[in-house]
């Protein structure tokens, strides 16, 4: 049996420390996500936001411009594995209503989070 150095006990116990931070980050899911909370509306404006019926890839925001100058909004889609993307900016007049639309990448895991861009 070969006899520890105290620089192979120091060297064994780096080791053991640096195999058990891999193994508990190894046991995190993959889909998990860290909570962020979105972002509010533009003042002005009264949004409703969803993903497509039939498409869990596609969001969208419906906006109506409440206030008395013109806005304009976007869609922006939080996307998991996806990068995220942005819809088409939508410029509303006073009254006016108008939807942006979005889709995430077909290989991620789909929307995570929708949110309503000044």
């Amino acid at each position: 049996m070969k006899k520890l150095f105290k620089g192979d006990t120091v060297r064994v116990l780096v080791r053991g420390a640096a195999v058990a931070v891999t193994a508990a980050a190894l046991a995190v899911p993959a889909t998990a996500t860290v909570a962020v909370a979105p972002a509010a509306v533009p003042p002005g404006l009264s949004c409703h936001t969803g993903k497509h019926a039939v498409d869990d890839y596609t969001g969208y925001a419906l906006c109506r411009n409440d206030g008395s100058a013109t806005q304009t909004f976007w869609v922006h889609l939080v996307c998991g594995w996806s990068p995220d993307v942005d819809g088409e900016h939508v410029t509303l007049g006073p009254g006016e209503s108008g939807q942006s639309t979005a889709h995430c990448g077909g290989l991620g895991s789909g929307i995570g989070e929708i949110h309503v861009r000044p």
